[in-house]
């Protein structure tokens, strides 16, 4: 069905460039830094043509049902420019400004709204997002944590791994505070979509870290602040 098939996919092409560079292509890992102009774009075509062949192995006649025509196409967008985007783009240009205060006070953001995809069936996750941090030499705007999660939870994920790729970010390449805290709270269509069908259940994970982790009553005003107190 699919005529003048190449004879080398671009996505091999780019798996050739990452194990020669030594990156990791896991489905929460960004392959970014590999990607050429343009490949995106070459990307998207594969990815139509692929899921074409998915189609077809569902039995839906895509030359006659009005609803599916470009549906491939439409798919292969959505994973490769908003659902998976983070796989794919560099990480958000985040301006740290120096502590010239010395603020050495917890403060909490959120909820901030997240939304991925579950790795195991990729099927959406929803939730409330809140960081808590205890600043040291450097701060960053408040709306650059969501623009981060956003980019972080943007990729096939589950979410105590993606809780632990975020707050690495925020520690280790932007923030080196001295304390930090995040806590996900989140809705998944894998357990209300399929399975057991709960459409009401929740799962909260938290990463916490530094003084807050180590002082007791720094721990809990975060928690309070999480659970609306």
């Amino acid at each position: 069905m699919h005529d003048n098939l190449p004879s080398e996919w671009p996505s091999e092409r780019i798996r050739n460039r990452l194990k020669s560079r030594g990156i990791r292509c896991f489905a929460n890992d960004c392959v970014a830094a590999a990607l050429l102009p343009g490949e995106l774009d070459a990307l998207e075509n594969e990815l139509t043509t692929k899921l074409e062949g998915v189609l077809d192995a569902l039995l839906i006649d895509r030359d006659q049902d009005h609803n599916t025509l470009e549906s491939a196409r439409r798919i292969a967008r959505m994973y490769l420019r908003e659902v998976f985007a983070g796989r794919y783009q560099r990480m958000p240009s985040i301006a740290a400004f120096p502590n010239v205060r010395q603020l050495d006070e917890l403060y909490v953001l959120g909820p901030i709204d997240v939304r991925s995809a579950c790795a195991h069936h990729f099927c959406p996750i929803e939730g409330k997002l809140w960081c808590g941090v205890i600043p040291a030499g450097k701060v960053i705007g408040i709306s650059k944590f969501a623009r981060i999660a956003e980019w972080v939870l943007a990729r096939p994920q589950i979410q105590e791994e993606a809780i632990v790729q975020l707050a690495d970010v925020l520690e280790q390449e932007l923030l080196y505070p001295l304390g930090l805290a995040v806590t996900l709270r989140a809705k998944h269509a894998c357990m209300s979509w399929r399975g057991v069908k709960q459409a009401n259940t929740l799962m909260t994970s938290s990463v916490v870290r530094g003084l807050i982790r180590e002082n007791p009553s720094a721990k809990a005003e975060f928690l309070a602040f999480v659970n609306g107190g």
